[in-house]
């Protein structure tokens, strides 16, 4: 065994790529889940034991940024390879992997005994490429949007962000799943492929899992490469575009990243705890005061001292006249708030004193004379020259407060 011979599977630079996004999507994975499913017990140990919120949010901006960086170095040596190099497009799908993927079925099944021959990659290899490169597209997109959801929200419907979260997060956990479950087991458990961390993979491996591409090394038919002035021909028109390329787009991302400041950095951070959330409960309905032992006999509400049937301006009298003016605690209150305390009528009041009995015709009292289109009751009342002087507690008050205690006839 020692003798067997190695075959070259993956380079240094694909190797150091695979680790790269390795480290990156593992990161994402422990910091994005646990944001998730905030709120349960274990999501928020995690949360904690990262740092807190902020930290764990950092984190986890950080490995996207890496993430998208990888991406951008992927498609640029993707474009070498097909314009300088000229190589095989061996992960795009082809016919024959859906015919590969029936004969692995039928293998299992029983229903033949020749298991298929695979080329650099088997249909499945290419399956969790292409899902890779769709989760990353689906969850770059709508990672960006809660990213910079402000500004999302300036070009697309608003509705888009909650509908961004929903599908980052689920198109996460499909992806975390795919490869704890398939990439983990092909890799690790049928059969624990060291190619990725030797570059090499030894022929008996190579026969089963690679079996078409074998038999092309032993023809002498691998990947030709083109002659050394063609590959520089190229590198001259390659090179320029990669690199503008490649510019545009690491500094767009700088830009689109850090262009809008969320809440977390905007907003002065509060050193005390604040309850976040407060159940909504009914306003308790106040009780009456409980009457003391002096005044149980006394009702609940102090009833006014006189018939004031039909007035409705309290504060007319009780506010702008001195007397009876009502108490400095009672500044604010209007109209409609009075009788919440003070009963219409001639219930005894507080105290034990008893109201004046009110006129026989009862309601407003009646002006003893014609005063239709006069208006200025003050003119002739305030003086007594002219009629009959004000009483000395109707001192200070004006025109406007006359009509709430006395009538036209």
């Amino acid at each position: 065994m020692s003798d067997q011979k190695n075959f070259l599977r993956f380079t240094g630079a694909q190797r150091f790529e695979h680790w790269v996004m390795f480290a990156s999507f593992t990161l994402l994975g422990l910091t994005g889940v646990p944001q998730k499913f905030a709120g349960d017990r274990w999501a928020e140990t995690m949360i904690a034991l990262m740092g807190g919120i902020e930290q764990v949010r950092l984190l986890h901006h950080w490995s996207a940024a890496v993430m998208a960086l990888g991406s951008i170095y992927h498609v640029v040596v993707l474009a070498y390879k097909v314009y300088v190099q000229r190589v095989r497009w061996t992960m795009f799908p082809r016919f024959d992997d859906v015919i590969d993927a029936l004969d692995v079925i039928r293998y299992n099944l029983g229903l033949t005994k020749e298991f298929p021959k695979f080329d650099r990659f088997n249909f499945g290899e290419k399956f969790e490429y292409w899902a890779f490169v769709w989760g990353a597209v689906v969850m770059g997109l709508t990672g960006f949007m809660m990213w910079n959801p402000i500004n999302a929200a300036r070009f697309m419907p608003g509705d888009l962000i909650p509908a961004a979260k929903a599908a980052h997060g689920g198109e996460a956990l499909l992806a975390i799943l795919a490869i704890l479950i398939w990439h983990f087991y092909n890799v690790h458990f049928k059969m624990f492929n060291q190619s990725m961390f030797t570059g090499k993979m030894s022929e008996h491996e190579m026969e089963e899992e690679h079996g078409l591409e074998l038999e092309r090394i032993k023809r002498g038919k691998a990947d030709p490469r083109p002659a050394p002035d063609v590959v520089k021909q190229r590198e001259r028109a390659f090179i320029p575009v990669a690199v503008i390329f490649s510019a545009v787009m690491i500094v767009a991302f700088y830009l689109f990243v850090g262009y809008e400041e969320t809440a977390i950095t905007t907003v002065p951070r509060n050193a005390a705890q604040v309850q976040a959330y407060v159940p909504v409960t009914p306003t308790p309905t106040p009780r009456a005061p409980v009457a003391s032992a002096t005044t149980a006999s006394v009702s609940a509400l102090k009833p006014m001292p006189a018939d004031h049937a039909g007035r409705a301006t309290c504060l007319a009298c009780h506010q702008a006249l001195p007397k009876p003016k009502m108490p400095d605690d009672h500044k604010g209150r209007g109209d409609t708030t009075c009788t919440a305390c003070h009963k219409v009528g001639t219930a005894p009041m507080l105290g034990g004193a008893t109201p004046a009995a009110p006129p026989a015709s009862g309601g407003i009292k009646v002006l003893p004379a014609s005063h239709a289109g006069r208006t200025i009751c003050q003119a002739c009342h305030e003086t007594g020259v002219a009629g009959p002087k004000n009483p000395a507690d109707h001192a200070g008050r004006t025109d406007a407060t006359c009509v709430a205690c006395h009538k036209l006839p």
